[in-house]
């Protein structure tokens, strides 16, 4: 939009004279006024062709929110599962972290079992969780002696990154081995890799960022599970991360490991009928599939062969 606000009316203008057609006016305004003319760009960049933002001869307001929708929607349930890894691994570092310093209910603030940087920082989210947290705040009331409340009531209320800083810089490592073995990963690093990778896709969901053209900075390393090993050379974009996702979530719940898998394969499949989004798709998320799992598409109703 440049360095000037303009109407509705012109950006329209503005998107017709680079090219793009515009196939209900009204319709198309109300899209503008609900998501904004700034955050559908980062959708249509998808279908500029040169520099000076000219759009492709077949560019269509609707298949750009065709897109634009599709990447809201496979945010909105990887978010769902994310969120179920997030609450296992809090709670498996809640568990064994508890039991393994019974005598230390608030361990995570102690500097000879976690790095003091890092109970620096998390001193620093306290002091904002004990004015505002009414259950943080009902603890102090009842011990007014605590300096800390116990984790299984402090941790509820961090951060995913937090409660994974917490576990990358215990000073333990048989405790974070007996943490990781849950996920029957032997090497605490790993599970440090594989969980900064998911929680990027998990800000990523949360925010405007685009999501199905998202790369993690580095790539991920070999699964080991032949079910949801990487098959392509690329290791850093949409679906090397779901293959992590699925893994991981594997060691928690395979029903919602299957589901997850059939919901993102179908919601996939339904916008590649659209033929303007298929080469977008297919080049950005390159989804690969199982050697058990293959989906059959047809515009009446999903279907889905388990052999």
């Amino acid at each position: 939009m440049g360095q000037i606000a303009t109407t509705i009316e012109q950006q329209i203008e503005r998107l017709e004279s680079r090219g793009m057609t515009i196939p209900d006016y009204e319709k198309a305004k109300e899209h503008l006024l609900d998501i904004g003319y700034y955050r559908l760009g980062f959708y249509w960049y998808y279908f500029e062709k040169d520099k000076e933002h000219n759009f492709f001869d077949y560019t269509n307001l609707d298949d750009v929110i065709d897109l634009y929708y599709l990447d809201i929607d496979l945010k909105n349930l990887l978010l769902k599962y994310i969120y179920r890894i997030e609450v296992h691994f809090r709670t498996q570092l809640i568990y064994h972290a508890s039991n393994c310093y019974p005598d230390v209910p608030n361990w995570y603030s102690n500097k000879r079992i976690v790095d003091k940087n890092v109970v620096f920082q998390i001193s620093k989210s306290y002091d904002t969780l004990k004015f505002k947290n009414e259950i943080i705040k009902k603890h102090h009331l009842k011990y007014p002696a605590d300096k800390y409340a116990p984790a299984w009531k402090t941790m509820e209320f961090l951060t995913f990154g937090q409660v994974l800083k917490i576990y990358s810089k215990l000073k333990d490592e048989n405790l974070k081995k007996t943490i990781g073995s849950s996920y029957q990963l032997r090497e605490p690093q790993v599970l440090i890799d594989y969980l900064t990778t998911i929680l990027n896709i998990r800000n990523i969901c949360s925010h405007s960022n685009v999501l199905f053209d998202y790369n993690q900075p580095t790539g991920i390393n070999r699964i080991p599970n032949k079910q949801f090993r990487i098959k392509s050379r690329n290791t850093t974009n949409l679906n090397a991360s779901l293959r992590l996702i699925l893994f991981v979530l594997s060691k928690i719940s395979m029903n919602r490991t299957n589901e997850l898998e059939l919901l993102f394969y179908s919601k996939v499949n339904e916008a590649k009928q659209n033929e303007k989004l298929k080469q977008i798709i297919d080049t950005h998320i390159n989804l690969d599939l199982t050697e058990n799992f293959i989906p059959l598409y047809n515009k009446s109703a999903p279907l889905y062969i388990l052999l």
